[in-house]
Parts: C-alpha cells; structure tokens; sequence
C-alpha cells in the first residue's frame, strides 16, 4: 500500500523499527508536554482565505541566506540516520538534493562529513554544531565543512545539559559511534557513550569567537523568546531557528509556532527565521509561512520517511 502522508510513514516506521530506536527518536523531555504541543498548537491556528486570486501558476522556490530552494520545507538537524537505514546521512543527502532543499547536517551524524558530501556534492548543507569544551575542535570542525562546502553554520543554543529524557535506550547507544569528533590519528569516530559533553560555559560574548573562525553565515538554533531573538541581533548573528528541540530538552516551554510570532517581530526584519518542531502537513507550513518563517525544518519525519528508503518522497507529501 502506498504511504500517502506523514501519517504513513510515521506508522511505517514504528512497525519497522526495534523498540528502542522508535523510543530513541520520537522520545520527548519529562512528560512529553511541549513534544505533544508542538504538533497541537498547529491544530489551534485557523487560515483565513482570500480568493479570486489568479493562481494558475504557483511556485514554491525560495531563497534561504542566498541560495535557492525548490520549496520551503527543509531537514533539521537530527542525529545516527544509521538508526532509520543503513546508509544514514548519505541517503538523507541524496534525498535533499533530489528534492532541492537544504539539509542541516548534525553533529552527531553517523556517517562521516567526507562521504556526506560525496553522496550529493551539488547538494546545499548547512552544519549543526553542539559546542564541545575543546576549542581546537570546534574551530576544526568548523574549518573542515567550510572546506567542505557547508553553506552556514548552525549553532544549537538550548543543550547546556541534556534534557531529562525518561526512555531507557543505553543498550543501543552502546553501538553508536560519532564519525566526527574524534581527532585525526585515531580516525575521527568516538563511541557514543566516550563522548564529552556539550560545553555548558557558552554565552553570547563567544559568538564573536565564532564570527572571527569563519566567513560562514551563522544560525542560532533554539531561540524561543523575544529578549534572546534582540541579542542574536545585536551580536550580528544571520538567522534565527525558533526551536524548542523537538520538545526533547526542557519539557513546559512554548510549541515552537507559538513563540514564532514573538520572535519575528523582535528581529524586524533584520535577520531571517526559520522555525521547527510540530509540522506535519501542507497547511502547517502555509501557517508557519504567514506567521514569518521563511521556511520551516523537519525533524523526525525525515528518520520516518528513511525507515521507508524514501526521504524524498516523504517531503514531497508535505509540500503537496
């Protein structure tokens, strides 16, 4: 039976996938409050329709910090596509070029950067970082996907800790290795379960460290509030991710289309904003859109849709 909408693939995915994978992917912080408000706050928005509009011909294309995309739906950061299939990121990437939208690599993929950008070399990326307390290391990984072609670079702001997540999945952490974090001489991976932490000292005044590494745009990842949006502003920051991690860091904060209106108005039109968390269909685009997303991300339908081998069609049932 063909798979016609999210919905599907969601369903799909759950049949197909062990226990803890699906508890790896759709799990949430604490109670699940703000994972499952996501998705409800969407539901709350009604459209308000104007007609006799000549729309014989409509097209989707945007441009997101200068580049062109086929439509305003791309792919958020996610880690260990090797969850989802086995080729992981490289069948991510192949799907987003196909698909001619941008995909957010995370800092935690499972395939190394190298065969990332191998696997669709026109594709436009951007890269995810989680800021690791080693200087060297953020500054080398930051050189590398410049080098590499990575388009922007997107700092996650919201994970000075990880959030309180409830599903017991150690067993299969025990199998992941990050392709990316480990030091040249022992050939870049680190298990998982080896990793160090996300650097909790992060602050504002570090942005310019950043700024002064690369010529990259610079994305901030999990801004929620107006104060936060005129900071990113004033340290002359390119774009803004309204994001509340897929309500997997602090449970009880607002659905991220509900913190989007606050935002937009804050930045006036200075920078651009993007939004995620909570899309499932056409229409929460087209809301996400007129309250002043200039394009949404998804998340963990892109693992739905790779359980299924077809990322690309995945996206292709959202924009329709």
């Amino acid at each position: 039976m063909p798979l016609l909408c999210l919905a599907d693939f969601q369903a799909h995915a759950r049949e197909q996938l062990s226990k803890s994978t699906w508890d790896y992917i759709e799990g949430g912080a604490d109670d699940g409050f703000t994972r499952d408000d996501n998705i409800a706050a969407f539901k709350k928005i009604r459209l308000r329709p104007r007609y006799l509009k000549d729309v014989s011909k409509v097209d989707l294309q945007t441009t997101i910090q200068g580049e062109q995309i086929s439509v305003p739906i791309c792919i958020a950061p996610t880690g260990f596509h090797c969850l989802a299939w086995p080729d992981g990121e490289m069948s991510t990437a192949r799907a987003a070029r196909a698909a001619g939208v941008c995909y957010i690599t995370s800092t935690y993929a499972s395939c190394s950067l190298e065969d990332i950008v191998a696997a669709a070399p026109e594709g436009l990326r951007w890269y995810q970082l989680y800021v690791q307390p080693n200087r060297q290391l953020n500054k080398q990984l930051i050189q590398k996907v410049e080098s590499l072609g990575f388009k922007a670079l997107v700092i996650t702001v919201d994970v000075p800790k990880i959030g309180n997540r409830r599903y017991n999945v150690t067993d299969l952490k025990k199998s992941l290795l990050l392709k990316n974090l480990g030091s040249p001489e022992k050939g870049n991976s680190v298990p998982y379960l080896q990793m160090t932490p996300i650097d909790s000292a992060i602050c504002w005044d570090d942005l310019s460290w950043f700024q002064s590494l690369t010529r990259l745009p610079i994305i901030l990842k999990g801004i929620l509030t107006k104060e936060d949006a005129e900071l990113a502003v004033k340290h002359n920051v390119q774009g803004i991710i309204v994001s509340n991690h897929g309500g997997r860091q602090l449970d009880d904060v607002p659905a991220s289309i509900d913190a989007l209106m606050e935002v937009v108005a804050a930045v006036k039109g200075k920078i651009e904003v993007y939004v995620d968390g909570g899309v499932r269909t056409g229409n929460d685009v087209l809301k996400a859109l007129a309250l002043g997303a200039k394009c949404i991300f998804l998340g963990r339908p892109i693992l739905w849709g790779l359980a299924y081998k077809a990322a690309g069609q995945l996206l292709r049932s959202i924009g329709t």
